[in-house]
């Protein structure tokens, strides 16, 4: 069953009529989260309704020189429909990739002008049916575009650019680079134009994404000159989106994207462009990750702590069924034991539960952990619940969102009839009429 969460005047107590968050509420610290777990058992995904708001209100006010701005939440990253209700409470839009993910956005309130479908290598019959509820479509390949340009001239397209820049911290999600399969190759811009004139398309739209956990801005505005001259060949712009990927810190002291400056130069070549073209246009982005992934936490208890010939290791009730990004992207998650957060430091290795290896974190310096204690991955927040699988048969986590102080669950946790809930039982199917007797 889902929870439906909704944030309106009235609906939770100290709602203001503007989407704003105080501070003085109690902080989601490590008595909140211990209290959390002994209320909603662990693994458990916990996620700071404020962190988000802040994050929300850090990348306006980077931006609050452009007359028109739109932050698409992608909600890849966290698809919870609490959070989207969330999300549409702040003024966001919706950057969406599936269908179901349209259908989520609308059940969450958002109005269909505001949500953004940017599918990869989906049918046409996909985006036909996103098409007909009413939202933006942003079409990555020329077959694609040229079906579509032909049965719907006159419905609004955005085109997704690849500028062939190589961004973000892992392979896996570098996507702006000439062996990408995502977007429109440069290159191929002519033949994109002669599909546009042929079936008299209207393009509104212009967009890229270069990759996640960019760190060099230059790199984003070489890229964005590069989207700012394939603007040029469409005269009814109404938009250009800049994708997102912005980095956000992983441990104390780590870097991340600096958006205050980003937003200084890009706002000024934007406004610059917008003056060029004749025409104020929205400067839109689509971020996911920056907006949630501080806000999360993972909590998971201590089931073994094992010592080997070379090695002290915690395994925790949880694993890469829960919790894949460390095993995927080789990302480094910061673990702290918040049942001995005074305790002595010493080595481990944090394990899942899981019949292969999944090691969270090798050789990290945490106070003294004791079978039972609790156990918080930070940065939880961002493609990490909604990578969850059922692998080795076990439950997927609940997930708790903390808004004023007080803990609500918006996910239960999964049991044994979810696991069997759309199975097709054969049995009967393997019987025989002979019996096997072993050894004859």
């Amino acid at each position: 069953m889902l929870y439906f969460f909704y944030f309106r005047e009235g609906y939770l107590s100290g709602l203001s009529s503007s989407p704003s968050f105080a501070t003085n509420y109690h902080s989601m610290d490590h008595s909140a989260l211990l209290k959390i777990t002994e209320d909603f058992d662990a693994p458990l995904y916990v996620y700071d309704a404020e962190k988000i708001a802040s994050q929300f209100e850090r990348l306006t006010n980077a931006f609050s020189g452009v007359g028109r701005l739109r932050l698409n939440y992608a909600a890849k990253a966290l698809s919870n429909i609490a959070i989207l209700r969330l999300m549409n409470y702040l003024g966001a839009g919706l950057d969406t990739v599936s269908i179901q993910e349209v259908k989520l956005g609308l059940m969450a309130g958002f109005r269909p002008e505001s949500i953004i479908f940017t599918p990869n290598g989906v049918s046409l019959e996909e985006i036909e049916e996103a098409s007909a509820l009413g939202v933006q479509i942003n079409i990555d390949n020329l077959s694609i575009l040229e079906q579509f340009g032909s049965k719907f001239p006159h419905v609004p397209v955005c085109i997704r650019i690849n500028p062939h820049v190589m961004a973000g911290g892992n392979s896996n999600i570098s996507v702006g680079h000439i062996d990408s399969k995502f977007g429109i190759s440069i290159h191929q811009i002519p033949h994109l134009l002669r599909i546009v004139e042929l079936t008299d398309m209207h393009i509104n739209g212009i967009h890229m994404h270069t990759g996640s956990d960019i760190l060099d801005i230059d790199v984003f505005l070489y890229a964005s000159e590069i989207l700012f001259d394939t603007a040029k060949n469409f005269k009814n712009l109404e938009f250009i989106d800049f994708g997102s990927g912005f980095k956000v810190p992983y441990r104390a002291g780590d870097i991340e994207t600096n958006i205050e400056e980003l937003g200084k130069k890009l706002t000024t070549r934007f406004n610059q462009f917008c003056e060029e073209y004749g025409k104020e246009l929205t400067l839109a982005f689509e971020p996911g990750k920056f907006l949630v992934s501080e806000a999360g936490c993972f909590l998971a208890r201590v089931n073994v702590v094992k010592q080997t010939t070379s090695t002290v290791f915690a395994s925790v009730d949880s694993g890469f069924n829960h919790f894949i990004r460390p095993m995927l992207y080789g990302a480094s998650h910061e673990i702290a034991n918040i049942s001995n957060p005074k305790g002595m430091e010493r080595y481990y290795s944090v394990e899942g539960n899981i019949c292969e290896t999944d090691t969270f974190g090798s050789n990290r310096r945490i106070t003294e952990i004791s079978e039972g204690d609790i156990l918080c991955f930070k940065n939880a927040g961002a493609y990490c619940f909604t990578m969850a699988s059922n692998y080795n048969s076990r439950y997927r986590p609940a997930e708790v969102l903390w808004y004023k102080g007080e803990a609500h669950l918006i996910r239960k946790r999964e049991t044994f009839d979810d696991i069997l809930k759309n199975q097709v039982d054969v049995e009967g199917l393997f019987e025989t009429k002979t019996k096997v007797v072993l050894g004859k």
